[in-house]
């Protein structure tokens, strides 16, 4: 077999075992930051379907929590406990919306769009409240929808 025959085909099995790999994205939970206080840092990401997001403890008392019926149909809820970092795994296409529960009135949320927002309607008809309904306008306002 011709060596740039071999060496082509190790370079497309490289590119292609590289570009299958799931990114994490890394959330810091924030009493100051970009956005004011009490904040995720970053508050508005898109992923892919795979893909995983670690909530940092960065500073004290908050935790992740997904929002009931701010999550894709088959998704799994998840809560994390108060000071411990939680990864979790974006395995279904959807829009997800996390709070930090003891800060959630004071505007605390994060909004995740995984491939296509297909519960982007669902989403937007939870009812929130106080600042966080304000910040939830805004990320909703952001999500792609020609996907």
């Amino acid at each position: 077999m011709n060596r740039s025959v071999v060496v082509a085909a190790a370079f497309a099995a490289a590119f292609i075992c590289n570009s299958a790999q799931a990114a994490d994205h890394q959330v810091q939970m924030l009493n100051k930051g970009e956005n004011g206080a009490m904040v995720f840092q970053p508050h508005f990401i898109i992923a892919a379907p795979g893909d995983t997001v670690t909530f940092v403890p960065t500073d004290k008392s908050h935790n992740a929590e997904s929002i009931k019926d701010m999550i894709p149909e088959g998704a799994e809820p998840f809560k994390g406990k108060m000071n411990e970092q939680i990864t979790v795994t974006l395995d279904k296409e959807g829009v997800y919306g996390i709070k930090c529960l003891p800060h959630y009135g004071m505007g605390m949320v994060a909004l995740i769009v995984v491939g296509k927002a297909e519960n982007l309607e669902q989403a937007k008809g939870v009812k929130q409240s106080g600042k966080a309904k304000k910040v939830f306008d805004e990320l909703l306002a952001q999500v792609p929808t020609g996907n």
